[in-house]
């Protein structure tokens, strides 16, 4: 199995140089136009923020991992690269690599689930593009099957591993039932925009935005059906909210202990949920001593993410595991390819070689023997051809290494002469004996 892949990964280069060479479905598209027939037979294209990697089976046998990064380079004229910015992969290699990212125990963010469907993705602009063959769609089928045993049997993806998405598992603690809820949120930056996003999927009942940028509060709020406050009037409405988590680059407070006060009153006394995950910190962290107030800082959110990063860490030698049966089930499927063909080639040549000896010595037996000649001859052939049989079998049966079996395969051949076997060279070799 002839499959070279490369990375350029979170663990090899700077997030300048992987953003340098990620690629758009539009990229991806020329590449696989400018890779496939002169570069590859068939391959797979990955590109994520975190990531850009290439799978393929070569053309040229000879072909190593650096034509693969200098076809992308070229792609993006991208300068200042070398050999120790990818990571290279070859045949049974590259499919680990594949399930382990499948998996998510190669993210930057251990258990990362996001990018098992990102991998799906990719496989169908592989596909849509014609450059998923036969191999690649079995290996991608494998994939999906590893990160889908990875999310069900393991806790690998369990518990929020961001500030963002801790905040907001933290929410739902408090309030069961967000379709019921209103929440606002300060500040459209990155980590605003996370939680506003993980609190749209939670269902939460009403969404407001507000931030000193006016178009970027409006831009944020169109993408998740969310109403928008100019920032000079957020507090007027403050009570409103049952949630309110801040996220802004503001170098002071933003909510003060006595605007929080005033709130709570207009409110009832109803409990509010306060997420301070700025940095700087954006709320008086002295409103934590307010009967009816829920408030949580960047600090005790880091924690929450700390132990549920430990926790996923203790996940992964059960996702190895997984790993390593889905690669066994996949090397074996991959062996049998390549054995049977071999089994029946042996025993085709062997059986060529006795017709045509019983064709030319047939007629010193009499017609009775001739039938028993025929049994007894196939039974000699059985009986030689028994034991190499069930050892190219095994190939398929023990989980041997892809390289390791097409390697004692290509012996059994070439020990045989079935390279460029043919009818005609067969028979000339009998009668020249």
């Amino acid at each position: 199995m002839n499959i070279l892949a490369t990375s350029i990964n979170h663990k090899t280069a700077s997030v300048e140089l992987r953003e340098a060479l990620h690629l758009n479905s539009e990229e991806i598209k020329e590449y696989i136009n400018n890779a496939k027939g002169s570069l590859f037979t068939e391959g797979l294209v990955i590109s994520t923020c975190n990531r850009t990697e290439i799978y393929g089976v070569p053309v040229n046998q000879n072909a190593g991992p650096r034509e693969l990064q200098n076809t992308l380079i070229q792609l993006k004229s991208v300068s200042g690269l070398t050999a120790e910015h990818f990571q290279n992969f070859l045949s049974g290699n590259a499919v680990r690599h594949l399930f382990s990212v499948a998996a998510g125990i190669d993210s930057l963010m251990i258990g990362d689930n996001q990018i098992f469907k990102q991998v799906k993705d990719s496989f169908q602009l592989a596909e849509e593009n014609h450059f998923a063959g036969f191999l690649m769609k079995r290996i991608f089928d494998s994939a999906v099957k590893t990160g889908k045993r990875a999310i069900s049997e393991t806790r690998i993806s369990e518990g929020a591993v961001t500030v963002s998405y801790a905040a907001v598992q933290l929410i739902e603690k408090i309030f069961s039932n967000l379709n019921r809820r209103s929440a606002l949120i300060i500040g459209a930056g990155e980590s605003g925009e996370l939680a506003a996003k993980h609190l749209f999927e939670r269902g939460i009942g009403k969404l407001t935005v507000t931030n000193r940028t006016l178009e970027r509060a409006e831009k944020l709020a169109s993408s998740l059906n969310a109403k928008v406050l100019p920032f000079n009037e957020f507090k007027e409405s403050l009570h409103e909210f049952d949630v309110v988590l801040s996220a802004t680059s503001s170098d002071n407070l933003i909510l003060t202990r006595e605007d929080i006060l005033t709130s709570v009153k207009k409110r009832g006394n109803n409990p509010v949920v306060l997420m301070d995950i700025a940095i700087p910190r954006d709320i008086d962290p002295d409103v934590r001593n307010i009967d009816s107030v829920f408030y949580n800082d960047i600090d005790s959110l880091n924690i929450i993410v700390q132990q549920n990063l430990s926790k996923r860490k203790e996940e992964i030698p059960k996702v190895e595991k997984i790993i390593d049966e889905e690669v066994s089930s996949f090397l074996n499927w991959y062996n049998s390819l390549e054995a049977a063909p071999a089994i029946k080639d042996l025993r085709d040549y062997f059986e060529l070689i006795r017709a045509e000896e019983v064709d030319k010595n047939k007629n010193r037996f009499s017609a009775g023997d001739q039938e028993k000649l025929e049994i007894i001859t196939k039974r000699i052939i059985n009986k030689i051809l028994h034991h190499p049989t069930v050892e190219l079998k095994k190939f398929t049966e023990a989980g041997m290494n892809g390289d390791e079996a097409a390697l004692k395969i290509s012996i059994i051949r070439e020990l045989f002469g079935m390279n460029n076997l043919n009818n005609d060279d067969t028979s000339k070799n009998q009668k020249d004996k």
